[in-house]
């Protein structure tokens, strides 16, 4: 249906609306004569508008499928699926899919595993700070290095900031991205003994 037909089959159901409203027991028959003609005009409008054959069925899925009267929706498709399903759950058919997940792929052995057995690779950025001896964690990992930059901006503003920052960067693997500051390794001890 295009635009024009839908704006002119809107505009003669609404003035059949009006012709509706306006009906009373002393309507004179001129007037039943003329909602006539456009009860006419509606109904041809409508047939140019109508492409399609009417659904023989109430499935969304097989408008114009068979039909199978016992079927709530009449749809013969549909309803040969659920029986199907039906006698498979009442006989007992498809014991596999009752069985736990773990124990049907325990039974399928496999060279190289299957992919829930593999850990997923993580993306993520850590905000390290040198204490003088070696680097620490010092934030949550994050996983954007954006916010993970702006954490470690944040973090070398504060009044007690480390000499030295960096952003380290795991992924499979861990890779120094970039180094904030010059680690300078210090001794705990204050007067540098044992």
């Amino acid at each position: 249906m295009n635009h024009a037909q839908l704006t002119a089959l809107g505009r003669a159901l609404r003035l059949l609306g009006e012709h509706g409203e306006a009906l009373s027991v002393d309507t004179p028959d001129a007037k039943l004569h003329e909602v006539r003609a456009d009860l006419r005009r509606a109904l041809e409008l409508l047939d140019e508008t109508v492409t399609t054959a009417a659904p023989t069925t109430r499935c969304p899925e097989h408008p114009n499928g068979p039909v199978d009267t016992s079927a709530p929706d009449l749809c013969l498709l549909c309803e040969t699926r659920r029986r199907a399903a039906h006698r498979s759950r009442v006989n007992g058919a498809y014991p596999a899919y009752d069985r736990p997940r773990t124990e049907r792929t325990a039974r399928t052995p496999s060279r190289y595993g299957v992919r829930e057995d593999r850990p997923q690779p993580q993306q993520r950025w850590l905000p390290e700070m040198w204490n003088g001896r070696e680097w620490q964690l010092c934030g949550t990992p994050r996983r954007d290095r954006r916010e993970a930059e702006l954490f470690i901006a944040a973090q070398r503003r504060a009044p007690r900031a480390a000499t030295a920052y960096r952003l380290v960067h795991e992924f499979t693997d861990y890779e120094v991205v970039r180094i904030w500051g010059h680690p300078v390794r210090t001794d705990i001890e204050p007067l540098g003994g044992p």
